[in-house]
Order: structure tokens, then sequence, then C-alpha cells
């Protein structure tokens, strides 16, 4: 028995571990050479999009820089006289025109959208939750231009109608279709904030005997802060840099907003009016290249601090 069973184990049984060996050794090398080339590709990637970005900040800045060659800072800053045509080049009403645009979208969008955010996070039912939510995801999809268009076709007849005027293009139309627009983002971001507070904070308010607005005014929207100001900075974002559904209900005029149907111009809406008429090396050229380098230098800044916030709140955390 013992030389039968000898026969069925040979001596040289350990040439049949070899191609194991083998294939496991080779499928370790592909999977570091996958590892390594993925390494080097997101690598490229991350170099790449730094490299686009810089290109578009160099060349936005030095044509930008090139408009301080003829006129001066404060002529820029602080003249209200925009009349290219006869070399005047004041972009201070437009400046404030887009401030007061963005404060004005913001009072009007922030409290509907996180009020909002607050029912279907903590009040609404689960069937109104998942309704809801897809329909907001909808709406931050919409194409701008549709926005404009309704504000330009229902929007500024409503408004003629209501205030009388013959006009009823300004800083209200405007403010109120960007505040349309911005909602569904505000309101979006601010739920997924408020769902992030963890259950725990809610059990010990509710065990300490708060009632259910103090847990959500006390408890959750403070826990939940910076999200929401997050929210509020995305939107503030995409309302400064919004053009085209600006442009077809603020009425493009070149003048301080003294109210809100006054036909008025921010950055966005005369860059796009006036860009394609100029010569490329022209002090009007360069000061409508400026004025994009505002806003991206604007943009730049409010997500350094969407970018300082989180980065403050996983330090705490």
């Amino acid at each position: 028995m013992s030389t039968s069973t000898r026969q069925y184990v040979p001596e040289d049984s350990s040439l049949l571990m070899q191609p194991s060996r083998k294939n496991r050794f080779s499928r370790y090398m592909r999977a570091r050479l996958a590892n390594r080339l993925s390494a080097y590709y997101f690598l490229l990637s991350i170099l790449a999009l730094c490299f686009v970005l810089g290109l578009v900040i160099f060349f936005i800045g030095k044509t930008a820089m090139l408009t301080f060659k003829h006129i001066s800072l404060a002529d820029f800053f602080l003249s209200f006289n925009w009349t290219p045509e006869e070399d005047h080049y004041g972009a201070a009403a437009i400046i404030i025109n887009t401030l007061s645009l963005t404060a004005l979208t913001l009072i009007m969008a922030v409290p509907i959208a996180v009020g909002l955010a607050i029912l279907i996070a903590e009040i609404a039912p689960k069937w109104i939750k998942n309704m809801m939510r897809p329909i907001l995801d909808l709406l931050v999809g919409v194409p701008s231009i549709v926005y404009g268009y309704l504000g330009l076709t229902v929007l500024i007849p409503f408004l003629r109608r209501l205030s009388g005027e013959n006009l009823g293009d300004g800083l209200l139309a405007a403010a109120l279709v960007l505040a349309l627009m911005v909602l569904p983002t505000i309101c979006r971001i601010s739920d997924e904030a408020i769902s992030m507070v963890p259950k725990k904070y809610r059990e010990a308010a509710y065990a300490l005997g708060s009632t259910r607005l103090q847990v959500m005014l006390r408890v959750v929207i403070p826990a939940a802060g910076r999200g929401i100001i997050a929210a509020i900075i995305m939107g503030m974002t995409r309302a400064i840099g919004e053009t085209m559904a600006v442009v077809m209900v603020i009425g493009n005029t070149a003048q301080l907003a003294k109210t809100l149907f006054t036909p008025a111009s921010v950055l966005t809406s005369n860059i796009v009016m006036q860009i394609s008429n100029v010569e490329f090396d022209s002090t009007w050229n360069y000061a409508l290249h400026m004025m994009a380098f505002l806003l991206l230098a604007i943009s730049f800044i409010l997500i350094l601090f969407i970018r300082y916030l989180g980065r403050k709140g996983s330090d705490k955390a």
C-alpha cells in the first residue's frame, strides 16, 4: 500500500506548485503596475487642471492689468461714468449693481431655501422627502436661459402691470430670476448639512425637555451652520457669475440702479453685451477683461472661504 501511495505523490511534486506561484507573482506585478499607472494618471490630471487654471488666471489677469496703462485705479473703481465711446471707463456703478443684485438675491432666496431644507430634513414625512429631493435636483440642472426666458415673457409683463412702470426690467426682475435659480442649490446643500447632524444631538436635547422648535433652532441649525453657510456661498457664486438670465431681464444699461425698476447692468451682462464689439488692443477691451478678472477673484475668494470653513469644521470634529 505504501508503494502505491508513493506512485500518486511523486518526489518532484514541488514542480506542481510552480505555476500557481508564477500566477500569484504575475497578478501581484499587474496590480502593482496598475496602481502605479493610476497614480501617475491622477497626478497628471491634477497637474493639467492646475496648468489650465493657471493659464486662465495668467491671460485674463495679464490683459486686465493693461487697463491701468491708460486709466488710473481711481478712475476705474471710483468713477460712475462708463462711456467707452468717450474714453470714460468708470466701473463703480456696474460693480455696485453687481453687489446689490447679489445681496437682493440672497435676501429673497436664503430664508425660503433654508426653511425648505429644514422642512424636508426635519419635519416632512418620508414620502414628501422622496418626492421633493429629486425635484430640487432637477431644478438645479435647468439651463439658465430657460429661467431668463420665463423672466422675460412672464415676470417682466407681470411687474409692469403690478408697478405701473413702462419698463419692468431692472434689479428686481433680475433678483427674482436669480433667486429662483439659486434656491434649489442652497436648499439641497443645506438639506444635506442638516441631515448629517448626528441623531444623538437631537435625542440629548429632547431628553433635557426641549421642544421640537427649540431642537431645530438651537441644536440642529447651529450644528449644521457651516454647511448652511457653504450652501449660501455656493448660491452667491452662481448669482454673481450668472450671465444669460441676467442679460434677458436687467435692461443692460450702464448706469447706477437708483430704484428696483431702473434698467441697469452688472459685470457679467456688461461683458457679454460689449465684448464682441471691441478691438482686442483697446482700452475698452482691457477694461472688460478687468471686469472678468474681478469676477474670477471674487469666486476664488468665496471658494477658499468655503474650504476654510470645511477644514475648520473637520479639525473641531
